[in-house]
């Protein structure tokens, strides 16, 4: 497949779930912050990304700043102002991507640093044939819903748990950020899913979203893990 393939990272979190003296996304993981792990899964070679955004809060630009230069970062990337909400971050973040005229852009969080290549490509291919595709995983626990006489059993088969990259044609995407922000977008594709069906591409257990200090732990164990030989 031979297709212009683009990437916004979203970082705009705070860190008050983590309760540390900095946002998520600059913690430590393994030595080094929580979003070079992040960046380096999308400048992976053979994914073919031709441009990174990194779109951050304005308040923290000189702090990744700094980071790139006590890490030596060297990854091309442009770092663009986030906005007051996620929805609004990622409109920046396609705002500088506005002369490109074909292509897919991947959305993803910042504070998964452990997506798989192969979760990435997947979902770049999904959506290069489907216009739009989204990485998500079975629940593996039973799940309920609530109602008024109290919670009922769901049939976790037909559940998803929605992770991140979501992936979409590049126009595709920029209609839909054209329309007015609602409050039931949880996610780019509650954005786009109004003009188009979502194509669900099978994603990784290990592709956690880092919010908690349990999170943290777990991702240094499966770096751990990745690391090892034969692994």
């Amino acid at each position: 497949m031979s297709t212009h393939r683009y990437a916004i990272i979203v970082a705009g979190g705070s860190g008050t779930r983590m309760g540390a003296d900095r946002p998520k996304q600059f913690l430590e993981l393994a030595g080094e912050p929580v979003l070079l792990h992040t960046l380096r899964r999308f400048a992976n070679p053979s994914l073919r990304v031709q441009e990174l955004v990194m779109v951050l809060p304005t308040d923290q630009f000189a702090t990744w700043q700094a980071l790139c230069a006590q890490y030596q970062i060297t990854i091309p990337h442009t770092v663009v102002a986030g906005g007051a909400t996620r929805w609004a971050s990622v409109r920046n973040g396609l705002l500088h991507l506005k002369d490109i005229e074909q292509g897919v852009v991947a959305v993803h969080d910042g504070v998964r640093p452990l997506t798989p290549p192969a979760v990435i490509e997947a979902t770049y291919q999904a959506a290069y044939n489907h216009g739009a595709a989204v990485a998500a995983v079975v629940p593996k626990d039973s799940v309920r819903g609530l109602n008024q006489q109290g919670s009922y059993a769901l049939n976790r088969s037909r559940l998803r748990l929605v992770q991140t990259p979501q992936c979409f044609e590049v126009g595709l995407l920029r209609r839909a950020y054209q329309l007015p922000e609602l409050t039931t977008f949880t996610d780019d594709a509650s954005v786009v899913e109004d003009l188009h069906p979502i194509h669900l591409v099978e994603g990784d257990y290990r592709n956690l979203k880092i919010t908690t200090p349990e999170d943290l732990l777990l991702a240094e164990a499966l770096l751990q893990h990745e690391k090892r030989p034969g692994s």
